[in-house]
């Protein structure tokens, strides 16, 4: 018999095997505009340091102009870095207002289930409030 010939009958694999039971995973998923955060961070850093690379790619003119490609590559890589900024800016504000949003939604169920807030929330000082009186 011949070794390198296929087998006739499906051999199993151990990705077929079932999977053991074990401890259960619970994805989280990103907060909102954390992406948009690291994103334009990384642009806001990036893109000055391409556009000179680009510039002196493209080189300067025999004429010796003032405003060589170089000086072009520059500007427009700042130009690009400061929509980083601005994008990396909203993505700061989706992530406060997330976490705003998160914060109400917890002091909520806490004073549904009779627990004074200690965040200083007008909900946590008037239950302080309401302590010191009696």
């Amino acid at each position: 018999m011949n070794d390198t010939a296929p087998p006739t009958a499906p051999r199993a694999v151990d990705d077929d095997a079932p999977v053991p039971p074990g401890r259960p995973m619970r994805l989280v998923p990103t907060p909102p505009g954390l992406w948009r955060v690291l994103i334009g961070v990384v642009v806001a850093l990036l893109a000055p340091f391409f556009g000179i690379l680009i510039g002196s790619g493209i080189g300067a003119a025999e004429g010796g102009n003032r405003m060589d490609p170089l000086y072009w590559g520059f500007f427009i890589g700042g130009l690009i870095g400061a929509l980083g900024l601005v994008a990396a800016g909203i993505g700061a504000m989706a992530l406060i207002r997330h976490a705003r949003a998160q914060q109400r939604v917890e002091d909520a169920e806490r004073a549904d289930d009779g627990v004074v807030s200690t965040t200083g929330t007008e909900a946590g000082s008037a239950a302080a409030a309401e302590a010191e009186a009696h």
